[in-house]
């Protein structure tokens, strides 16, 4: 398989080796591994700058957080021109209908995509 060897030891022992040893998600992305490296760097500048803005008003405290869904919605916002998708505002009677704003975000904190 492409991305995948196998390394034999003199012992005979054998090891796999993804993607080269880097990290799998990255090297191994399929389609438009650039578009996919975008979306990560997005979400993490995202990320530190909601961090920074926060610092002092006890928001956060030092451990591991999702990215808030407002943010996560923000980053996918941000790359759909890329993939060719025109999103649409939903008017208020549809975000009441399904119990959301009509700016976002649509999915709740617990959603995984």
């Amino acid at each position: 398989k492409d991305q995948v060897d196998m390394i034999q030891f003199p012992d005979g022992k054998r090891m796999l080796l993804l993607s080269q040893g880097r990290l799998l998600n990255l090297g191994n992305a399929t389609g438009h591994p650039s578009f996919v490296m975008s979306a990560s760097f997005t979400n993490q500048t995202l990320a530190q700058i909601e961090l920074w803005q926060n610092r002092d008003n006890g928001k956060y405290e030092r451990k591991v957080y999702t990215l808030p869904k407002h943010l996560d919605e923000k980053v996918a916002k941000l790359h759909l021109e890329k993939i060719g998708v025109k999103l649409t505002k939903l008017r208020p009677d549809q975000a009441a209908y399904i119990g959301v704003k009509t700016e976002g975000p649509y999915k709740p904190d617990h959603y995984r995509y």
